[in-house]
C-alpha cells in the first residue's frame, strides 16, 4: 500500500490495561518473543513520537513482503 501524507511515523506506546505475547509470533516463529509482540484488547497510550529511527531500505522491505507470503502456519486470532 502506498504511504499517503509524506513520511510515516513511529511512536512510543505503553498499555494502559493487560497484554499478552502475540500467539502467531511468540513461540511459533521465534523461540520467546525476541520481536516484543504484543496484543491487548485496552487503548494505548502514546508515550512520545520517535524522531530518531532508521527506516529499511526498499530492498530489504521486499525481502520482509515476500517472507510474509510463505505459508509459516496458523494465524489465531
Amino acid at each position: 500500500a502506498a504511504l499517503r501524507g509524506g513520511s510515516p511515523h513511529v511512536y512510543e506506546v505503553e498499555p494502559v490495561g493487560d497484554f499478552v505475547d502475540d500467539p502467531n509470533v511468540t513461540d511459533k516463529k521465534f523461540p520467546g518473543n525476541p520481536t516484543r509482540s504484543y496484543r491487548s484488547e485496552a487503548p494505548l497510550r502514546v508515550v512520545r513520537e520517535i524522531t530518531e529511527w532508521t527506516r529499511q531500505t526498499p530492498e530489504s522491505l521486499e525481502q520482509w513482503r515476500v517472507r510474509l507470503e510463505t505459508p509459516f502456519g496458523e494465524i489465531i486470532n
